[in-house]
C-alpha cells in the first residue's frame, strides 16, 4: 500500500498538508472490543488488541460484509478539530450450534479515504478523536479507521514470510510487518454510497465487498513481494487486530505458497511494490516471536492470531 511520506508535525494544524493528499476511498470497519496483547513500554507503537479472532480459519464463504452508509465515520462535533483533517460499524458472529468454534463472520462496513485517514488516525490529536466509552466501537466513531489487510504466508518448506519496511514510508519506517495493505474499493466498482439501489442491489454489493477482501489480500501478497497469484491457496481469515496508537485495525489472513523460500526470494526482488520494504526474510514460526517485537501492534496483533490457529490445529 503506498503510503505518503510523513513527517511528525508538533503544530496542531495539518490544514496546509491535507490538501495535497488524495481522496483515495478506502474500505473502513469500526473496531469491538477484545483482548489486549502485551506491549514494550518503551514503544508503544507496539500495542494492540485483539478485535476478532478465527482460529479455525474461514473461507471466503463464510465471511459476510454489509456495507451501508450507516456505517460510515461520524463526523466530530468540534468544528475546529473536524476541520483539521468516513466510516463506523462493527461485526456480527455465528457460532457453530454446542461450540464455541465460529462458523461465520459479518463485517459491518463502511467508506473513507485516505485524507481522512491522515486526518484522524494519523494526526497528532487524533486521541481528541476518541470518545470516551466503555463501548468500543463509540470510542472510535469520529475516526476514519480504514481496515487494514495482512497475510501470514507460509512456504511448502515451512518458512513465513516477513518484510522490514523502508526507511522512507510514513508508518513505522524499518518495522516488521508481514504483506499487506488495504482493500481497493474501486476494484468493485465503489466510489460512493449508493441511496436508490434495492435490496438485490444491495447484496449483490455486500458479496462484492466481501470477495474484496480476499482478492485484496492475494493482490497485496502479488505486488509486494512478487509472488505468481497461482502459487497461493485461497486465504482463510483468522480474524481482526487493532493497533492501540492511532486505533488502527487490519484483518489478517492466513495462505500458504506452492514455492520453497529460496525461491520466494528470487522472485522479491523484482517485486512491483518492491519500493515499500528494504528485504525480505522467511523465518521458522519459533523465530517469529523474536520479530513481533519489532512489529507494529495491528502486526504483532497479525502474529497472536496466527499463533492461535497454530493451536487450534495443534489440539484438533
Amino acid at each position: 500500500m503506498p503510503v505518503n511520506p510523513l513527517r511528525h508535525f508538533s503544530s496542531p494544524k495539518l490544514g496546509t498538508l491535507l490538501p495535497v493528499l488524495p481522496r483515495r476511498k478506502i474500505m473502513s470497519v469500526s473496531t469491538g472490543s477484545g483482548a489486549a496483547g502485551a506491549t514494550d513500554p518503551t514503544d508503544p507503537g507496539t500495542a494492540f488488541k485483539l478485535v476478532l479472532s478465527c482460529p479455525s480459519g474461514l473461507p471466503a464463504s463464510r465471511v459476510f460484509v454489509k456495507f451501508d452508509p450507516s456505517y460510515d465515520r461520524i463526523p466530530h462535533p468540534d468544528v475546529n478539530l473536524e476541520e483539521s483533517i468516513n466510516e463506523y460499524g462493527g461485526h456480527a458472529i455465528e457460532y457453530v450450534d454446542g461450540s464455541d468454534q465460529i462458523s461465520s463472520v459479518c463485517l459491518h462496513m463502511g467508506l473513507t479515504d485516505y485524507r481522512t485517514f491522515v486526518g484522524t488516525n494519523l494526526s497528532p490529536l487524533w486521541e481528541r478523536f476518541l470518545v470516551p466509552s466503555t463501548v468500543d466501537s463509540l470510542v472510535r466513531q469520529h475516526t476514519s479507521s480504514p481496515l487494514g489487510n495482512g497475510a501470514i504466508v507460509e512456504t511448502s518448506d515451512g518458512k513465513i514470510l516477513v518484510l522490514q519496511r523502508s526507511y522512507n514510508v510514513g508508518e513505522f519506517p524499518g518495522y516488521f510487518v508481514f504483506p499487506g495493505g488495504h482493500s481497493e474499493p474501486q476494484e468493485i466498482g465503489i466510489s460512493a454510497h449508493l441511496t436508490d439501489k434495492g435490496q438485490t442491489e444491495s447484496e449483490l454489493l455486500n458479496q462484492k465487498a466481501s470477495m474484496e477482501m480476499f482478492d485484496g489480500i492475494i493482490r497485496e501478497v502479488v505486488e509486494e513481494i512478487g509472488l505468481p497469484a497461482n502459487s497461493l491457496t485461497d486465504p482463510l481469515f483468522i480474524g481482526i487486530s487493532c493497533r492501540v496508537v492511532n486505533v488502527r485495525p487490519t484483518a489478517f489472513f492466513f495462505l500458504k505458497c506452492n514455492l520453497e523460500a529460496k525461491e520466494v526470494c528470487k522472485l522479491y526482488s523484482s517485486a512491483q511494490d518492491g519500493y515499500e520494504s528494504t528485504q525480505i526474510f522467511t523465518v521458522q514460526r519459533d523465530d517469529l516471536k523474536r520479530m513481533a517485537v519489532k512489529m507494529p501492534g495491528c502486526h504483532r496483533g497479525g502474529y497472536a492470531l496466527y499463533k492461535l490457529m497454530m493451536e487450534a490445529t495443534k489440539d484438533s
